[in-house]
């Protein structure tokens, strides 16, 4: 990979006499290293959703993979300079927009759902939420989709890929399962840093089906601890360059923006009054969303990584839920499920 940063450093110097670099290829040139952390937003219970200026829509346990990078080079840094997002979102308390009309609506399942270690969440408890999902990966091993959605699986986000050469070995079964037994269904890629960023775009594009019917894809950015390949983290600016080349790569091909997943660390250091025009799914399994990320709108909460259920999965499973209401859900799910 070393030689594309090369390439990118001829680039920037043909384009005092050409112009002829952009900003994203530049970006997309970059190699870097560094670990990862976890980030969260903040939910109002039971508010209504998103509605059409939102864009489309996991915990996100990725395996362990042992991928080798390049280290990021200092000269790297001065070469990104992410441009600045001032699109408003319309945040879940605000929505907009008809709803799914009755006939397409899915019907929603109460959440039966245990937990190996509770949490008291107070008055902000997630049972106050009208709709409950999933996400799931490998680990979870054979999951009984219609058992699992009769349990309160309303929406499932699936892993699909990491980096640039791990797809989730069971991906595809889930999927399909999941699609099958009537479940709104997501992929999420959980995000390397020292990888391009176009490269893995292109690498969930190529295991990730575009079909109708699907959920917004997710792009999981963390703080992660892989410091023999990773030692040391992007700066700021170099995490948001990375991040909107992987947006608008996965947004124009699948004409959806992707949902941003993230945990409190992680959006504490690069995520604040950024990307106001992506829908946010936080993991805050402590306490309400909006002590973990003040003033940051979502569409979904990840409240626990423990989850139980009687049926449908035996192993222990993460649990979510959407930022509104019922009537809010079909709306949501009317404007940005995929066509």
């Amino acid at each position: 990979m070393r030689g594309l940063v090369v390439a990118a450093g001829l680039c920037v110097l043909s384009a005092l006499v050409l112009s002829g670099c952009s900003a994203s290829s530049g970006v997309d040139a970059l190699e870097l290293a560094g670990p990862s952390g976890e980030v969260t937003s903040s939910i109002t219970p039971r508010a209504p959703v998103p509605g059409a200026t939102v864009p489309s829509a996991t915990a996100l346990a990725p395996s362990a993979v042992a991928v080798s990078e390049p280290a990021f080079e200092a000269a790297d840094e001065a070469r990104v300079t992410p441009a600045p997002v001032d699109v408003a979102l319309a945040r879940p308390e605000n929505p907009a927009g008809p709803a799914a009309r009755p006939e397409n609506r899915r019907r929603i399942y109460a959440p039966r759902f245990g937990d190996a270690k509770p949490v008291n969440f107070g008055r902000a408890s997630p049972d106050k939420f009208a709709v409950h999902g999933v996400d799931v990966s490998h680990w979870q091993q054979e999951i009984d989709w219609p058992a699992l959605r009769t349990q309160g699986a309303n929406f499932a986000f699936i892993k699909a890929t990491e980096g640039g050469k791990h797809v989730d070995r069971l991906f595809r079964r889930n999927w399909d399962a999941a699609r099958a037994a009537g479940i709104p269904t997501g992929a999420y890629h959980f995000f390397f840093w020292c990888r391009s960023a176009a490269e893995q775009a292109d690498w969930f594009i190529r295991h990730v089906p575009k079909q109708p019917g699907a959920l917004p894809p997710v792009l999981d950015v963390e703080w992660y601890g892989n410091k023999r390949s990773c030692p040391r983290k992007p700066p700021r600016s170099t995490v948001l360059a990375k991040m909107r080349v992987f947006s608008e790569r996965i947004e124009a091909h699948y004409g959806q923006k992707p949902i941003i997943y993230t945990t409190p660390d992680f959006y504490e250091d690069n995520l604040r009054g950024q990307f106001k025009d992506h829908a946010f799914w936080l993991r805050s399994v402590a306490a309400h969303p909006r002590e973990r990320y003040p003033n940051r709108g979502f569409a979904f909460w990840q409240y626990s990584g423990t989850g139980t259920a009687r049926r449908g999965v035996e192993t222990q499973i993460d649990l979510n839920v959407f930022n509104g209401t019922e009537e809010g859900w079909h709306s949501w799910l009317a404007q940005n499920l995929s066509r």
